[in-house]
């Protein structure tokens, strides 16, 4: 949902600064690594200690390179199946630092085993929702479903709510990090229904996709039975046309036998 508007906005803004590193001759690779980097210190460093306004500072800075390896890459006019291979595994990586940071806070000093397996939720259904769409595609299907809450929401609600909930640790702003809580628990709700939006897009497309193919199979068999049949009676006709030939040569023979026989007699 949030991929169709803030990508596009976030694409223009970032050209300038995308443009800027390529003449200074850093590859779209290399930012993609560094960005991915930056998101895991932010989150394995700062999450676990609950300091999580800091370290959703420093994810901020680097999830950007999200968009800007993308638009180096563009702007080269050199977009590979490897770089797209390449942002879309460590972006998991990255989702995974950030759901597994807030996870050992909550495990440690947080003391809250109920947030902590939502948050391990969170973190499971987001590379599921992911998974389905593509293996979904690599088995042929479209998959045309985004769902209700993508990777950009996670992130945005996660981050957002996280950010805002640090403030009561370093800022002394009182019950402010109920916050976080609520972006666990509506990103593993959304979560959820994005994953059965996807399963259940993909269970109806696979239908159609088998119906048709049994249809157009069922055509084709068709038409092969009735060619053979065709085939088979213009056969029995050219049978029955060279049995009746047949026929009129031996009652040919016989009459000439006779006829030489009653000459002979004559003579």
């Amino acid at each position: 949902m949030l991929n169709k508007y803030a990508r596009a906005f976030f694409t223009r803004v970032l050209t300038p600064f995308a443009a800027m590193l390529l003449r200074l001759g850093v590859s779209p690779d290399a930012v993609t690594l560094v960005g991915t980097g930056g998101v895991m210190a932010g989150a394995l460093v700062f999450y676990p200690m609950g300091e999580f306004f800091w370290g959703t500072l420093v994810i901020t800075l680097f999830v950007f390179s999200d968009l800007v390896d993308g638009n180096m890459a563009r702007q080269l006019g050199r977009s590979s199946r490897w770089g797209a291979f390449l942002d879309s595994t460590l972006d998991r990586v990255a989702d995974a630092a950030v759901f597994g940071g807030i996870a050992l806070w909550y495990a440690g000093r947080g003391d809250d085993l109920v947030l902590c397996a939502v948050t391990l939720f969170c973190l499971a259904s987001g590379q599921v929702v992911s998974y389905t769409k593509a293996r979904g595609e690599s088995i042929g299907l479209p998959v045309n479903v985004n769902g209700l809450v993508e990777r950009a929401e996670r992130l945005v609600i996660t981050l957002v709510l996280a950010g805002f909930s640090g403030f009561e640790r370093t800022f002394g702003v009182p019950w402010i990090g109920v916050l976080l809580p609520v972006a666990l628990w509506v990103v593993a709700a959304g979560s959820a229904v994005t994953l059965g939006q996807r399963v259940v897009t993909v269970r109806r497309e696979a239908a159609e996709a088998e119906t048709q193919a049994g249809a157009n199979g069922g055509n084709g068999g068709d038409g092969g039975n009735g060619a053979n049949g065709a085939n088979g009676s213009a056969a029995g006709d050219h049978s029955s046309n060279g049995s009746a030939g047949n026929h009129g040569t031996d009652h040919g023979t016989r009459r000439g036998k006779e006829h030489a026989e009653e000459q002979g007699r004559t003579v």
